[in-house]
Parts: structure tokens; C-alpha cells; sequence
């Protein structure tokens, strides 16, 4: 059976549909109310028409007229229509449904403005909630729950409990979300009456509409509950699927969410439950559709057999290619969820690629999504197709959309190896067209190439340098630099080069002089003699003529590095960098597995956990039971890999110098180290003034100098560890493009 039990703390919450029954508006406007004659008149001239017509006004059509124009105006904010207030509370004893409807409508809206005033129309509504007609019944009650007056709530509770068991069907779906409506007016009062143990007892019912709204209202207290939870077992969650056909589509939603509350306890009744709801993937509803997706995603969980699961991931497929045939806003949340269950369950989309390439008149986020599965469901049999793709997309006139395009290319270099000289190739026809944007783009993405394939395709450095005139981006400057520096000894004006570049310096952003300054200091590792002249004056800029805080302390780091030892400075500097990889911007384990719970719901959309989009929303977790498949769960994965990983950065120092070069290099290197210790032993003595804490403080200069100064060195002998989680960027793209 269903139960509603109470328990701990437990949050979660998810978006409701958006013409939900109980959040929709309270009446549908009328047609004729757009016309601009209702948008005139004064108040005393509706006054007086609202007054008007008497015995010979059978229809009371001029009442109706009046009470069109005072709606009309309440729709456009004109509180001049309040001092209508008594006047119209004394039409709603008028017996006709379109009357009442605006006499109600105009309550809702100024109930809380003129709460006295209010008061005088509750006899009206308590007499209506016992009228012969189920549609004023339900009108009535739905309108005194919609007031946030303390007498409403308090006396919409007796009829209500009435109401619930009324013989009409409409009338207690109705009294169904009045409950949840109450419950949020005044929880208490809910909780200390037993409103709730009736609309449990209405999931019994025969009318499958009404079952459904009893879900959906017990579903919206939970989630406003810090203490009531929702239980379902197997006989009961199989009794609500088989009323699935029956129901409305959002009543499917709301028992197809219902469903999320049911735990397996056996994997055999989760497989038997996806299968029973997989014909709901074939709905005309998105929002069903989603929610079916949902469900079955959940299940899987549970489920065991491999061959059971590859199966349900096959009925996943055809739908959500077909709602990429819908508008596209609908295809947008497709797509985005798309992106989850790509990496939950990487065979559910695996054979579809082409059914995402990009339509001419796709609006650009739809774009940009597309781009991104094109990104994940990119291989090596399919590599030629998609990069022909992309080269189609760089051509385009949208900047942004090419620029993406551009950096796609470079990633699927790093994502399959087999493939990167062909997305080189690629690369360099872009970088032919001398589009600035496009030769900026390509030198972001290439620099990670060089990264990921380090002494492989360095011979197309001297491309690069031909289009320096075209970089005016401090992205792309930045990468330049850092193919300049990290390349030093194999570009032969290298030093003349960086000379450009350090020009403009102080003109330059952070990036841009961040990047300068470590290029600086490897090109004068590689090359002392032509980095001699260079070095002291970009360490005095970063440390003396700059307010940025981490531009001075690498300045000052790199200073010491240098001046302490010019070996360690070598393996620190020039050391092996972090791997780089495609798998890292895939979202965190955990916030996947939440992520998946969520298909379908505004959550997915940001691709960020459900709390940080909704700072009240409730977590939603994976309940532990003897089903649930915990070996298969992306923590569990990640946490087996995290386990298997060797200690970081554990590379070997690279060999001394030999011979006549390496003595020759060794000199030079000491006479630029002398000729830097002379610049910074003449800085202001100010600095030797500096202390910050006493002992432990920062004091003098960075060099070794007299007594009671101390030398700074930065010690890069034991590795240090990083995990950086990465959460796609700050607008939610898995892909940072």
C-alpha cells in the first residue's frame, strides 16, 4: 500500500510542469478581453455600469461587460480597480459561472490588500462549495485556497474534508490540490488535521485522475516536508501503472514521478517495472517522455542483467531522437539531457551521431548542445565524418558558434589519438583562411595538442609564428607565449619574439603577463645568453611596477628559484606537466549520479547540482537496497579508479649537462645570475623593512643579504597531488569550448 510516514530531515525538489493543475492560473482569460474597450473607463464610471441594468438585465450582460473592463485593468496592474472591491464581492451572489468567475479572479488578486473587505465574501464562498453544480463547488474551493488570508485557510479546512469524498470526480481532484495548496499556506494547521491520511486514502480511488492529483498533491507536500516522506511498495507501484493508460499526460507525469519514491528491493521487479512503462516512451508529451526516461534510468540501477539493461538503452534511443523533432526550446532540454545520459549510459545514443549535426535555422544554443554530443559521441570510425562536419561549421557566420567549432577540432586531437594528426591537418586549413578569429582559436587549442603529444608536431611552430600579427586576444597571446617558451631552444629568434610581446607589458592583462613572465624564465633557462637581458627586466616589472598579488609572488618565486638553484629551477619549470585529457571535463561522479535522478526537470539544464540552482531544493540520492547495483554507480567507479592511480608528478630529474656545451651553458647561467643578483641587492631598502608576523614573517629582499634576513626558497622535491573536479564551464557546457 501507499503510506505516508514521517521520518528525518530528507530535501529534494524538482520543477513542476509548467501548466500543472494546481499552479495554472485560477481561470482562462476570455477571449474578448483583449479588445481595447475594456482598458477605459474610470472608476466611478464602472461603478456605475456595475450597478447597472436591473430586473430587465435577465443575463446581467452589463454587469458582465463591467466586470470584463475591471478585469482588464486588474490585468494591467491599475490598483485603482480595489475601490471596486465591495461592489464586485456583491455580484458573486449572482447565480451565473462566468460572473462568479470574475468576481472571483478579482478576490485572488486583492484579497490580501483589503483583507476586511475580503471577509464579507466568505459566507459567499462557503455557500457556493454546497452548491448543486460540481463546477462551482470546485470553484469556490479552489479560489479559498488560493487567498493567503489567515480566515480563509482556517475555513476552507472543514469543507474541504467534505469535498474530498465528493461524488464528482473534477471536485476532488480539485479538493486533491487544494490540500497542497493549504499545506503551503499553513503547514501546521495541515499536519495537526488529518487532511493527509484522507488524501492518502484517495489514492484508493476509482477515477485514475483522481489517484493521479492525490499523487501529485502528496508528491508537493513531500517536497515542502522536512518530515513526511513518500513509500511505495511493489503491489502498490504496479496497481498505479497499470491505471498509466487511463490518466491525462500530466497525470502520467505525476505517477511516472510518483514512481521515483519506489525502491527495489529485488532486481527482478525493477526490470519487470521498466519494461511495463517503457510504452510511455512513445508519448506525444515531452514531459512524459522525460519522466519516463527518468524512471527507467532509476531502475536500471536496480537491474543486474546486462542484457536486460542494453535493451532498456535501445528503447532510450529512438525517443529522444524523435523530440528533436519538436520546437526548440523542447529539443534544448533534450539535448542537455542527452548530455547526462551520455555519460551515465554511453550506449543509449552510441549509433546516432548524424541525427545531430546542426540544421541550417538552429537557433545557436541548440547549436552549441549539438556540438558538445557531436564532442562525446565523436570515435575513430567516425572521426572523418564529424571532422568533415566541423570544417563546415568554421565557415559559418555565426563568430561564436565558429570559434566552438574551431576548439572541438583541437579536443577530438586530444580525445582520440589515432585521429590528431587529421584534426591538425584540419586546424592548419582553418589557420590558411587568416580569419583572425578563427587563427586565434586554433592557436588556443593547439598549444594543448603540444601538451597532450609533446615532441610530435612541433614542425608546425613556424606556422604558428607567421600569424603572430593576428593574435590581439590575451587567450591566444598566452598560448603563443607558452609554444615560444615551453619551445625556446628549438625556435631560433625565440628571445626577439618574446622581445615583441613584452613590449606592451604593462599594457597587457594578468594572463598575458603571467604567461610572458614564465616564458622569460624558460627561455632563459634553455638559453641563458639570449634570455640574460631579459630576465631582470620582466622580474622587476612583476615585482616592483605591478599591483596584482599573484603576478609579484611568481616573480618573487621565480627569483629565488634562480638565485638558490639553477637545477632545481630547471626541474621545476621545465618539469613534466599534469596529463591533459578530454575525460577530465566530464561532470563529478557525484553530481552525475544526482544529475541522472533529476532527467527531465530544470536542474539538467544548468548541469550543476540541484542546489545550487535551487538553493531550498532537496538532494536526491540512490537508496541503498539489496537490488541496487553499487558496482556499476559512477562514486563507485570513480572512487576504484582514484584507488588505482599512482602518486602524481612523480618524474625522474632530468640528466646534468655534459661537455663543453653544458660547462659553457653553466657559466652563462651564473654570470645572468650575478648580473640579476646585482638588481635586486639595489632595490629600495624599503623592502628589507617589511616584516609581517615577526620571526615568520616576510622580510628583506628575496636574496640572501645580511644578518637577521632570510632566504626564501621554494621546494619542489616532493610531488604535490591536485584533483580538480572539473564542472564544465561557468554556463554549464560539459565542453569548454
Amino acid at each position: 500500500m501507499f503510506s505516508v510516514i514521517k521520518i528525518g530531515n530528507e530535501a529534494r525538489y524538482e520543477p513542476r510542469p509548467a501548466n500543472h493543475t494546481d499552479s495554472a492560473p485560477l481561470h482562462t482569460p476570455l477571449p474578448d478581453l483583449v479588445d481595447d474597450m475594456f482598458f477605459q473607463g474610470k472608476v466611478a464610471e464602472l461603478r456605475l455600469e456595475l450597478n447597472s441594468g436591473g430586473k430587465k438585465d435577465k443575463n446581467h450582460s452589463a454587469k458582465k461587460i463591467a466586470l470584463k473592463k475591471i478585469v482588464a485593468n486588474m490585468t494591467m496592474s491599475n490598483n485603482d480597480m480595489v475601490a471596486l472591491f465591495p461592489d464586485v464581492v456583491g455580484c458573486m451572489q449572482i447565480p451565473s459561472l462566468e460572473i462568479k468567475k470574475m468576481c472571483f479572479l478579482f478576490l485572488v488578486n486583492y484579497a490580501r490588500m483589503k483583507p476586511d473587505v475580503a471577509m464579507k465574501a466568505l459566507p459567499v464562498l462557503v455557500l457556493d462549495m454546497e452548491d448543486s453544480n460540481p463546477l462551482i463547488r470546485a470553484l469556490a474551493l479552489r479560489t479559498m485556497s488560493y487567498i493567503h488570508v489567515r480566515e480563509f485557510v482556517e475555513a476552507t479546512v472543514p469543507p474541504l474534508k467534505g469535498l474530498l469524498k465528493d461524488p464528482d470526480p473534477y471536485v476532488r481532484k480539485t479538493a486533491a490540490f487544494c490540500v497542497a495548496k493549504l499545506y503551503d499556506h499553513d503547514k501546521n494547521l495541515v499536519e495537526a488535521s488529518d487532511l493527509i491520511d484522507r488524501l492518502n486514502g484517495m489514492l484508493r480511488d476509482d477515477n485514475p485522475t483522481v489517484v493521479s492529483s492525490a499523487l501529485a498533491a502528496l508528491m508537493d507536500i513531500w517536497e515542502r516536508s522536512e518530515t513526511i516522506k513518500l513509500t511505495i511498495d511493489y503491489d502498490s507501484a504496479s496497481k498505479i501503472v497499470q491505471i498509466l493508460p487511463d490518466c491525462s499526460e500530466w497525470g502520467q507525469t505525476y505517477i511516472l514521478e510518483a514512481l521515483m519514491s519506489y525502491v527495489p528491493q529485488d532486481t527482478s521487479e525493477a526490470a519487470l517495472l521498466a519494461e511495463r512503462i517503457t510504452p510511455r516512451l512513445s508519448h506525444s508529451n515531452s514531459a512524459v517522455v522525460l519522466t519516463c526516461t527518468r524512471v527507467i534510468l532509476y531502475l536500471m540501477n536496480y537491474i543486474a542483467d546486462e542484457k536486460q539493461i542494453s535493451g532498456l538503452c535501445r528503447k532510450l534511443s529512438p525517443p529522444l531522437v524523435t523530440l528533436l523533432a519538436k520546437g526548440p526550446e523542447i529539443q534544448y532540454l533534450a539535448l542537455r539531457n542527452a548530455l547526462l545520459i551520455l555519460q551515465r549510459r554511453p550506449e543509449v545514443l552510441r549509433n546516432d551521431i548524424r541525427v545531430f549535426f546542426c540544421k541550417y535555422n538552429d537557433p545557436i544554443y541548440v547549436k552549441v548542445t549539438k556540438l558538445e554530443l557531436i564532442f562525446m559521441l565523436a570515435t575513430e570510425k567516425n572521426i572523418r565524418e564529424v571532422l568533415t562536419e566541423l570544417r563546415e561549421y568554421a565557415t559559418e557566420i555565426d563568430v561564436h558558434f565558429v570559434r566552438k567549432s574551431v576548439r572541438a577540432i583541437g579536443k577530438l586531437a586530444i580525445k582520440i589519438e589515432p585521429a590528431a594528426q587529421d584534426c591538425i591537418d584540419s586546424l592548419l586549413e582553418l589557420v590558411a583562411t587568416k580569419v583572425s578569429y578563427i587563427v586565434q582559436e586554433a592557436t588556443v587549442v593547439i598549444k594543448n595538442i603540444f601538451r597532450k603529444y609533446p615532441n610530435r608536431y612541433e614542425s608546425i611552430i613556424s606556422i604558428l609564428c607567421e600569424n603572430l600579427d593576428s593574435l590581439d586576444e590575451p587567450e591566444a597571446k598566452a598560448a603563443m607565449i607558452w609554444v615560444i617558451g615551453e619551445y625556446a631552444d628549438r625556435i631560433e629568434n625565440s628571445d626577439v619574439l618574446l622581445d615583441d610581446f613584452l613590449y606592451p607589458f604593462a599594457d597587457e592583462s594578468v594572463e598575458v603577463q603571467l604567461a610572458l613572465l614564465t616564458a622569460t624564465v624558460k627561455l632563459f633557462i634553455q638559453r641563458p645568453t639570449k634570455g640574460q637581458d631579459l630576465v631582470p627586466k620582466v622580474l622587476k616589472w612583476a615585482t616592483e611596477e605591478t599591483d596584482n598579488p599573484d603576478l609579484r609572488d611568481r616573480g618573487y618565486m621565480y627569483w629565488r628559484l634562480l638565485s638558490s638553484d639553477p637545477t632545481l629551477a630547471k626541474q621545476v619549470v621545465m618539469g613534466p606537466k599534469p596529463a591533459i585529457t578530454a575525460e577530465s571535463e566530464k561532470l563529478d561522479p557525484t553530481t552525475l549520479e544526482e544529475m541522472c535522478l533529476n532527467v527531465g526537470t530544470l536542474a539538467t539544464v544548468y548541469l550543476k547540482p540541484v542546489q545550487q540552482v535551487f538553493r531550498n531544493a532537496r538532494q536526491r540520492r540512490l537508496i541503498d537496497s539489496p537490488a541496487l547495483q553499487k558496482h556499476t554507480l559512477p562514486t563507485v567507479i570513480a572512487m576504484e579508479a582514484h584507488k588505482s592511480l599512482p602518486s602524481v608528478m612523480n618524474g625522474s630529474e632530468p640528466p646534468a649537462s655534459t661537455g663543453k656545451g653544458g660547462e659553457a651553458n653553466r657559466a652563462n647561467l651564473s654570470a645572468a645570475i650575478d648580473a640579476a643578483d646585482v638588481y635586486f641587492q639595489s632595490l629600495n631598502t624599503n623592502m628589507g623593512s617589511m616584516e609581517l608576523g615577526g620571526d615568520e614573517g616576510f622580510g628583506g629582499s628575496p636574496t640572501a643579504g645580511t644578518a637577521g634576513e632570510r632566504q626564501y626558497v621554494v621546494n619542489q622535491n616532493n610531488p604535490q597531488q591536485v584533483y580538480q573536479p572539473q564542472m564544465g564551464g561557468e554556463n554549464g557546457d560539459l565542453l569548454l569550448l
